[in-house]
């Protein structure tokens, strides 16, 4: 059954409508402003409704978290599948954020099992893709005299515009004073986290232009799927919470708005969206194609999405190829691996596309699609956050998970494996386990990537003779010498894996022990031998996390991974 993208969720904490002076403020923040549903309806109401609920429940846990104001969740298993967004203004607490958060769950309810929901709220919105609302103004003039009161916003908006792309996480709160009066302008911006430089750029410039036609009233609103930019008369946030601009604010800026204005950007964007929307309704045989949830991507789309395959847009390197993060289909963020040109590259892009398609597990990497109609071969994967293991290991982020997470990596690797060998009427032998082919989602759970390497077994043979392919160090001695094909070799290597999850060690690692050399394995085995296998854990591990029974059983069950 094939994917379907139910319903993409946006929450955006604000205060939409009129807002009032904080010296006599009643409020109506979660009252729905507007509700919209989804023409058709889910495949399979029950297993919509029980996926519709797993994503709002991780949404909703993640989001509780403090400082957490940006989440994603989806829900792959069988049938109908939901993807959802959420992002807080970062100026709320935890508790307003979730109180949004819930109340537009509940009027989503509404839409039933439609396969598409957005709704607006005075505190937040849902939105599905394709919905815009360029601005939402109040109907209240300013008191103030409008020559002041209007250019006060416009250089205020102006400022926020040129410097949020430039912070770290998207985000700026300011205030700027009427001249001539004592009134003061409020003001926020605010780019999805998910988007590059680049889109958050392009798009409050967007959403600049569409707030002149709120002036002068009070308070306006631009709204974007990709982001949201507010200002008004009163304040809506501590004065405590604003950003200093002066930081983000170089030389360029005025180069910056010149280039724009004199490049007729507009122009250019209505005519490039009306020339992919003609090719698209022309639909070519070879620029989209559905065959089993696999979608047949465009080059120059996809090409478009990382600006032009740009080092802005890297987040990994391989053997054949690289992995850019791309922003498609108004709002999806996917990761699109480019392979070289090349024999083995072409090996690895029909490997990849005839395993990785045929399989779907919370714990392995899903692929969306890929494309053939360029220069180079392209796939068109799920985009995971957190990025590989061997990064959060042994990489800039060592040291950082702590034993739950680490157990559930573990757990985790081991049933996407279970599903690749025991589960298909054939099996899936991956023959490539390592750190750096483990990526990890917002919570940190694991799928198993890059399937370039990957066989087939058929049922009824126990094995396949092949030429050794692999990764020294994670490979079984006998599979490296003899070339015997099965699945004991990814058994070996997710005994390898799991010791160096647990040590925070690489299994390429030496250590010196007297005038021996060990490499990690090694070492696993003299400590279990001596009865002391708990040294192995991680020192960056808190004690009280773990029960040493257990560790100790997890580093014996690795420990017989490894004996062929």
């Amino acid at each position: 059954m094939s994917v379907l993208v139910v319903v993409m969720i946006t929450l955006v904490v604000t205060e939409l409508g009129v807002a009032q002076p904080s010296n006599n403020e009643t409020t109506n923040a979660n009252t729905p402003l507007g509700i919209f549903c989804g023409s058709n309806d889910a495949m399979s109401a029950a297993i919509f409704f029980r996926h519709l609920n797993s994503t709002f429940s991780q949404l909703r846990s993640r989001l509780s978290n403090f400082g957490v104001y940006y989440a994603t969740a989806q829900s792959l298993e069988s049938g109908d599948a939901v993807y959802g967004l959420a992002q807080c203004r970062n100026y709320l607490l935890s508790t307003e954020c979730l109180a949004c958060f819930d109340a537009a769950v509940s009027a989503v309810e509404s839409c039933g099992s439609a396969n598409g929901a957005h709704v607006y709220l005075d505190n937040c919105f849902l939105n599905k893709k394709d919905v815009d609302v360029p601005e939402i103004c109040s109907n209240e003039s300013t008191s103030q005299p409008v020559t002041a009161f209007s250019q006060a916003v416009k250089e205020l908006l102006s400022d926020i515009r040129v410097a949020t792309p430039r912070t770290s996480n998207f985000y700026i709160a300011s205030t700027r004073q009427v001249t001539s009066s004592n009134a003061t302008i409020y003001a926020i911006a605010q780019c999805v986290e998910n988007a590059s430089k680049a889109i958050c750029k392009n798009c409050l410039s967007t959403a600049y232009k569409n707030l002149y036609n709120c002036l002068p009233s009070v308070e306006g609103r631009a709204i974007n799927v990709a982001c949201f930019m507010r200002y008004s008369e009163f304040s809506f946030f501590q004065n405590n919470q604003t950003i200093n601009l002066i930081h983000f604010l170089g030389s360029s800026i005025k180069s910056d708005i010149i280039i724009e204005v004199s490049s007729s950007a507009g122009l250019v964007l209505l005519i490039l969206a009306l020339f992919l929307w003609f090719r698209r309704w022309r639909k070519p045989k070879d620029v989209e194609k559905e065959s089993q949830g696999i979608r047949c991507y465009c080059y120059e789309d996809l090409k478009l999405a990382t600006n032009n395959f740009s080092e802005e847009y890297l987040i990994g390197k391989g053997g054949f190829g690289e992995v850019f993060k791309a922003i498609i289909d108004n709002g999806i963020v996917v990761a699109v691996k480019k392979l070289h040109d090349g024999f083995r590259a072409k090996k690895e892009f029909e490997n990849e596309g005839n395993h990785n398609s045929n399989v779907r597990h919370r714990n392995l990497i899903l692929q969306l699609g890929w494309c053939t109609d360029g220069p180079e071969l392209l796939l068109v994967l799920e985009y995971m956050p957190q990025g590989s293991l061997d990064k959060l290991l042994w990489g800039e982020k060592k040291g950082t998970l702590n034993w739950r997470q680490r157990s559930d990596i573990i757990l985790g690797i081991a049933r996407g494996l279970v599903h690749l060998h025991e589960e298909f009427h054939f099996k899936i032998i991956h023959r490539d386990i390592k750190s750096s082919n483990i990526l990890l989602d917002n919570d940190f759970q694991p799928k198993i990537a890059d399937f370039g390497l990957a066989r087939f077994i058929p049922e009824d043979q126990t094995h396949v003779s092949t030429r050794f392919a692999g990764t020294m160090g994670y490979t079984a001695p006998e599979y490296a010498t003899r070339g015997h094909l099965s699945e004991k070799v990814d058994t070996y290597s997710f005994g390898i894996l799991a010791l160096e999850v647990i040590s925070g060690h690489s299994c390429n690692d030496v250590n010196y022990s007297g005038l021996r050399m060990e490499y990690l394995l090694d070492h696993a085995w003299q400590l279990y031998e001596k009865g002391i296998h708990i040294k192995l854990i991680d020192e960056a591990i808190d004690p009280n996390e773990y029960q040493e029974d257990n560790l100790k059983k997890i580093i014996e069950i690795a420990l017989m991974c490894t004996q062929l």
